[in-house]
């Protein structure tokens, strides 16, 4: 067993379990750390043995700091303070300072480049779903459905004086975004993300609904983006036994509020009510109106003279209230 230092026993006596700490802890529980490990070890640095110089920090290693910073959405310097600063994710990392330094940026950067360069994020992804699949996590009895734009600097001031050529530009209600869009599918009953699709920001969402879809999912739900969905998933139009679920449209959602309103006051008018009823909690037929005697003295109201009370559907319930001429 290994000796812990001053600091960490110090850190273990304290009372309280902060969230990070017991998010950390879960996290070290449930990701399958050595699956991971035996996918990625052939594409990292495999021809290293045996050759000179400083060799490469472990795979496990950098697998955890590079989960730290996706989960907390830090950049590589500021992943690489927040360790240092952080004693639950030295713990989590397995770094002791009185030996040893956090890696710093710069190994950040060519680790996150190694995993793009190999496509090993794909494969992380698709690892944890099998592990996920294997513990009976996903229900598959549907899928939820939804994109976000991830925004991109649409600046030029950089070394080859352009844009990024697969970031486009899209209109989301008044605001213009440039950047990319991340498609998402996830399992209805877990929340468990299950697919993941990346395109240009003005790629429809629709679009992509087929490839967020399990072939066993039972139904499909998606927002009022998805209209349309069942030409994706190679269904007929109306089809009684279409999985798709999509959310009416907003402005179409209220000219059938508006027209359903208008029928039911018809009704109600009809049966002799009236067209107010049964719309909200408020009584067509208030209470009697009572003020305190002499409460309009001075306002050209006689002395001693009082209201009397109205009631809707009475005469002169709606007509202005005035003093004497």
């Amino acid at each position: 067993m290994k000796q812990i230092s001053f600091a960490q026993a110090e850190y273990q006596n304290k009372k309280k379990v902060t969230r990070r700490e017991r998010f950390l802890t879960q996290m070290e529980a449930l990701v399958p750390w050595q699956r991971l490990i035996d996918a990625l070890s052939p594409s990292y640095f495999p021809n290293a043995t045996g050759k000179r110089g400083r060799p490469p920090i472990g795979l496990e290693r950098m697998l955890r700091i590079y989960f730290l910073q996706q989960w907390y959405a830090l950049a590589d310097e500021a992943l690489e303070d927040a360790i240092y600063d952080s004693q639950a994710m030295r713990d989590f990392v397995g770094v002791d300072l009185t030996i040893e330094s956090v890696p710093d940026a710069t190994t950040l950067l060519r680790f996150r480049h190694l995993l793009e360069k190999h496509a090993l994020t794909q494969r992380i992804f698709e690892e944890i779903n099998a592990h996920l699949a294997e513990k009976g996590l996903f229900m598959r009895e549907g899928t939820i459905v939804d994109a976000t734009i991830v925004a991109a600097a649409p600046s030029i001031k950089n070394k080859i004086k352009q844009r990024d050529p697969e970031m486009k530009q899209t209109k989301k209600g008044n605001q213009w975004y440039f950047g990319m869009k991340a498609h998402i599918g996830v399992d209805a009953v877990t929340g468990l993300t299950h697919s993941v699709a990346a395109t240009s920001a003005n790629v429809a969402d629709v679009t992509m609904a087929g490839a967020l879809v399990r072939e066993d999912d039972k139904r499909v739900y998606g927002d009022a983006g998805y209209t349309g969905m069942w030409k994706h998933l190679d269904e007929e139009k109306d089809a009684p036994d279409s999985k798709c679920c999509v959310a009416a449209k907003r402005g179409a959602s209220r000219r059938w509020t508006a027209a359903h309103e208008n029928a039911a006051a018809g009704i109600r008018k009809g049966q002799g009510q009236h067209p107010c009823q049964g719309r909200a909690p408020v009584s067509c037929h208030q209470e009697p109106l009572r003020l305190p005697q002499n409460a309009l003295q001075g306002a050209g109201q006689e002395p001693g003279a009082t209201l009397q009370p109205v009631r809707a559907g009475q005469p002169g319930a709606g007509d202005t209230m005035r003093g004497p001429s």
